[in-house]
């Protein structure tokens, strides 16, 4: 353990010397952000009754969003662990005696903190002072609050057993590309990434609040805006776990055959 702790905070410092990157997305992320309220007042504003959310609970869905997209961005892919598979480097992560799925989902966690960390605080305190219902509030209640943190976790840990999946898969075909694009996009939407889920049809949202994707970004938000509350808490955390675990066991089970069958070629 100690030896992944280590490596956690090595990848983590080294995650934090891009400044000035954190920046530039943290503008980017503050523009993206105004644009997304901008476009759903006009439509609450057309029938407010017509929407799932009330808009101040959609604001703090938006920004928090905004504010953790890097813990949460299912299309972000380390290039370095596609291109040592590609290439044959991956042999001399093999010489270590640390176990490779531990390794990489350790860096995986690393990196996506070390993002979060640089641009999380900027958007929540400016948007703690825009007035109501476009910025950000408290939790409705203390257990909310403690139920968002948990919940937040399990998320991003979700979201690392997923990147771990397609990473494998990797293993196993000639190019990465269209696992990735399929990946990405898929699990981009059915996630509440680009649309929050409460506002797709019923019928879809009967499936997809089932899926693995919707434990990801989607229940820890909805959490924290007082839109998933009383038992349904429960249900949902529950979820994550169990999906979690399902994630963590195939691709433990998947990295185990596929170091059986890698062949490295060179000298």
């Amino acid at each position: 353990m100690k030896k992944y702790l280590s490596f956690f905070r090595m990848r983590f410092i080294h995650g934090l010397q891009y400044r000035s990157a954190a920046l530039a997305g943290v503008i980017t992320q503050f523009t993206w952000g105004f644009m997304e309220i901008l476009l759903f007042r006009a439509f609450y504003e057309a029938d407010p009754s017509a929407f799932p959310m009330e808009f101040s609970a959609l604001s703090c869905y938006i920004w928090l969003q905004q504010a953790f997209l890097a813990l949460y961005m299912t299309w972000f892919w380390e290039e370095d662990i596609f291109r040592s598979i590609r290439d044959g480097s991956i042999c001399y992560e093999l010489c270590r005696p640390l176990n490779l799925y531990n390794l990489w989902f350790t860096r995986t966690i690393a990196i996506r903190l070390s993002k979060a960390v640089l641009r999380c605080m900027p958007i929540l305190l400016v948007t703690a002072f825009f007035p109501k219902p476009y910025g950000m509030s408290l939790p409705p209640t203390p257990v909310a609050a403690g139920c968002f943190l948990v919940s937040m976790i399990l998320g991003t840990c979700l979201v690392a057993s997923f990147n771990m999946i397609i990473y494998i898969v990797s293993f196993f075909t000639i190019s990465d590309t269209g696992i990735r694009m399929v990946a990405s996009n898929l699990s981009e939407f059915l996630c509440g990434a680009v649309i929050p889920l409460p506002f797709l049809p019923d019928r879809w949202l009967s499936v997809i609040q089932f899926l693995p994707f919707a434990s990801m970004n989607n229940a820890p938000f909805r959490i924290y805006s007082g839109d998933i509350h009383g038992s349904e808490l429960i249900m949902v955390i529950g979820l994550q776990l169990f999906w979690l675990i399902v994630f963590l066991v195939i691709g433990k089970a998947m990295m185990h055959r596929a170091l059986k069958q890698v062949v490295v070629q060179g000298g």
